[in-house]
């Protein structure tokens, strides 16, 4: 079976797995621990826990889309380390498991699923592509599900033009 992973990176972030028909055959939140940074609990990308995620699909994968980032307007230097290195951190699983993987803009897969950039519409977009899976994307902070969703679709979607 070929399976196409799309992956939206940070602690808030998703891992969604579609079929060779584009269907959903999971939708996991991002995998994390909780660490202490001063006096407080933070969430951060688990490495160990998204290698076991995604090696269980690595044979049937043919394609992770990852969202390439970049640093974002008014955040904190630190803020930006902690997201990036997480981004990374994520990358280096992927090469790990020498998976096949596209780094791709969100202005491309936001174009490609038809979508504007607010995190509402990519919602709205997976609940129309999924109906059956609506209950996945329903939450405001179900947003990274259905990003991660339209990115593996872009995946499968880029897969399929190139071999018709």
């Amino acid at each position: 079976m070929s399976l196409y992973i799309g992956i939206d990176p940070g602690a808030a972030g998703a891992v969604a797995v579609l079929d060779g028909n584009g269907q959903i055959v999971a939708i996991n939140d991002m995998p994390v621990v909780k660490v202490k940074v001063g006096k407080t609990e933070r969430c951060r990308v688990s490495a160990a826990m998204l290698a076991h995620l995604l090696d269980q699909t690595a044979h049937d994968t043919q394609m992770v889309v990852l969202e390439r980032v970049g640093g974002i307007t008014g955040q904190s230097a630190s803020a930006a380390f902690t997201f990036g290195y997480g981004a990374g951190m994520i990358e280096g699983v992927i090469a790990t498991l020498r998976l096949p993987v596209a780094l791709v803009t969100p202005q491309a897969w936001k174009r490609s699923a038809g979508i504007a950039s607010d995190k509402g519409a990519a919602r709205e977009a997976a609940i129309r592509m999924w109906p059956a899976h609506a209950h996945l994307f329903a939450r405001v902070k179900d947003d990274g599900r259905a990003e991660a969703a339209l990115m593996a679709r872009h995946g499968w979607v880029a897969v399929s033009r190139a071999a018709a």
